[in-house]
């Protein structure tokens, strides 16, 4: 198995009233490609925070951190945006979706970052409405759907550009626990498909889908 994400001793500490707070603390973390990696802790243990560091929304601020064998802490912010859109998909707890585009056109998006041919958007797009059954749905805007057909129209986006990884934060958190369990079944089968996925978690249903638990607690991994 080749790793995917190498995070060595690293640590994420932000400035609030003259004060610094820790909020992720010397994290060694490996996921390996095709993982599936459950992280939990209570609020406030650094779930998402760790979860947007990886995805590059954020920076750790001490540590290494590779992704593919590139050194993401030492890349230039242009650099890091460009890893980020070529391989990764996020899937969020509240959908953000875009409200003034159309369920394709949401889709389509990563697409645009990426510079495909028109043609080519199209049939990728059109790949996708079929896959989730949303065909129906694609002339649609976002507040038209339910909260189960926004995240599914959110996992849609996040994978119509072939991501190696998936991030998913809390992405049951506002659904009903049928829709719930059709999303992580959603998530286990595209993870038997091959795609790599870290989903932060409070639900240990959820967390069950996993191959790997990862627990953290104020800002630090307490065992995985």
């Amino acid at each position: 198995m080749s790793t995917l994400v190498n995070i060595q001793q690293a640590s994420r500490t932000i400035k609030s009233g003259g004060n610094s707070i820790n909020l992720l603390d010397s994290i060694d973390l490996k996921v390996n490609e095709g993982d599936f990696i459950s992280l939990m802790g209570p609020s406030g243990s650094g779930k998402s925070t760790l979860l947007n560091c990886i995805g590059m929304l954020d920076n750790f601020t001490e540590g290494n951190y590779t992704f593919l064998d590139e050194p993401v802490h030492k890349m230039k912010e242009k650099n890091r945006v460009k890893l980020y859109q070529e391989y990764i998909g996020f899937v969020f707890q509240a959908y953000h979706l875009i409200d003034e585009l159309t369920v394709e056109e949401n889709i389509e998006t990563p697409l645009l970052y990426k510079n495909v041919k028109s043609k080519e958007r199209k049939a990728l797009v059109a790949d996708m409405l079929d896959r989730f059954n949303i065909v129906g749905k694609k002339k649609l805007f976002p507040e038209q759907l339910s909260g189960g057909q926004q995240q599914l129209v959110g996992i849609a986006r996040a994978l119509v550009a072939t991501p190696k990884l998936i991030l998913a934060d809390e992405p049951t958190g506002n659904l009903n626990s049928k829709q719930s369990q059709e999303i992580m079944e959603l998530f286990a089968k595209l993870n038997n498909e091959g795609v790599t996925i870290i989903q932060a978690t409070h639900s240990e249903e959820n967390a069950s889908y996993g191959s790997r638990i990862v627990n953290l607690l104020d800002g630090s991994i307490v065992k995985s």
